[in-house]
């Protein structure tokens, strides 16, 4: 049995594709006998220490900037404190996510001080992007200097994609290898064949409606809006076509003026009726412009067979590694989204078989069984070393 402490800047409740790959490599790392701390900020000022699905959770104080996307750490009592707690764990080995925080720079150096062996996993493939050109540019040259000095206290980096692989070269960083994100399929099957929640009954839709559904933040860069530009135009020619939308984010209010019949905002849903939504799904799109390292809700809609239209950036042409697969979109405009979602629809059979190849390579390379076997490997490597 071994000790990690693994340091995300967000953790749950907060559910994003990160926090979702800290809980899934938890959870695995756990079933293996393993004991696992999570670090993270406690930007909803919630309880400092708790366990969350037998994992201990350790929530340090921030100042919160930006809508709470960039914690500063508050370095006062209580960070003392918790500190000299996780000082007493004595860990074999610690895992920092996302290299752009300081909360991820804190990591590297307590692994330092430690002098315990540490990586950096890094979930991205371009710099972040914020509001305004002046607030981009600001951001750069913040990430460069944060990288520069989490350098200084770790040189082992593993991306969870081939283009986050990429990515850290802009950094003059040369990655390890590659720890993907995944699916846990047993579990995504368990939750599917459950049905927990029918909603073409709910909505009281024809059997054979179309469902194209998306889930993500439900922010300008994840192409949402676009998305409904293009089943706008599909409705007016394909009425049985049916979007669904789930998350929240900044458009919430925007998005609900276009609801009607064909599309249906059903909110931020639990992973198990996301689960069950894709499961009554035709197509997942996800039209993003955001830097993605591996869109977990990619791996998802694939663990539950729905087809998947998709954009080039980040990780998602690794699954969907040709148009036999399925599509990525060159360009993620309406009328591309528009002619995509238009040609699936009239060649079922090239539908299925995109599927199927999907599922297989998705069985392949990005379960979490065969992603914790390499990093358990791995870790043996470093401590050996």
């Amino acid at each position: 049995m071994k000790t990690y402490i693994i340091f995300s800047a967000f953790y749950l409740p907060h559910l994003g594709g990160v926090e979702r790959y800290v809980y899934n490599l938890a959870r695995k790392l756990i079933s293996k006998g393993n004991k696992v701390i999570i670090v993270t900020s406690n930007i909803n000022s919630t309880v400092s220490h708790e366990i969350i699905d037998g994992c201990e959770v350790f929530r340090l104080p921030c100042i919160k900037q930006l809508n709470a996307r960039f914690p500063i750490l508050k370095i006062n009592r209580e960070f003392y404190q918790l500190v000299k707690e996780l000082r007493k764990k004595e860990p074999d080995f610690i895992i920092v996510n996302t290299r752009f925080y300081i909360h991820s720079l804190f990591g590297v150096y307590f692994a330092k001080q430690l002098d315990v062996p540490c990586i950096v996993i890094e979930h991205g493939s371009n710099h972040i992007i914020l509001k305004n050109l002046l607030l981009n540019k600001l951001g750069n040259l913040y990430e460069h200097i944060i990288t520069f000095f989490v350098k200084r206290y770790c040189n082992n980096f593993y991306g969870v994609s081939e283009a986050s692989n990429r990515w850290l070269l802009h950094f003059g960083i040369q990655a390890n290898g590659t720890l993907y994100n995944g699916v846990d399929l047993d579990v995504i099957q368990s939750i599917s064949s459950k049905s927990v929640e029918e909603y073409k009954n709910k909505y009281c839709l024809n059997e054979d409606a179309f469902i194209i559904t998306f889930t993500g933040r439900l922010i300008t860069e994840k192409g949402i809006m676009k998305l409904i530009s293009a089943v706008e135009k599909l409705n007016e020619n394909y009425p049985n076509i049916y979007l669904f939308i789930a998350g929240e984010g900044d458009l919430v209010n925007v998005i609900q003026k276009h609801c009607n019949n064909n599309i249906i905002y059903v909110g931020n849903l639990e992973f198990e009726n996301v689960i069950s939504l894709l499961s009554q799904t035709d197509i997942f799109c996800l039209p993003t412009d955001y830097p993605e390292g591996f869109p977990t809700s990619i791996l998802e809609a694939a663990a539950c067979k729905c087809f998947i239209i998709t954009s080039k950036s980040g990780g998602s042409k690794e699954l969907i590694y040709n148009k036999d697969y399925g599509i990525i979109l060159d360009n993620n405009s309406p009328e591309n989204i528009y002619d995509a979602i238009k040609y699936v629809i009239e060649n079922p059979d090239y539908k299925s078989r995109a599927i199927d190849l999907t599922y297989q390579r998705l069985s392949r390379f990005f379960t979490w069984d065969i992603i914790s076997e390499k990093l358990t490997s791995l870790v043996e490597d470093h401590i050996n070393n």
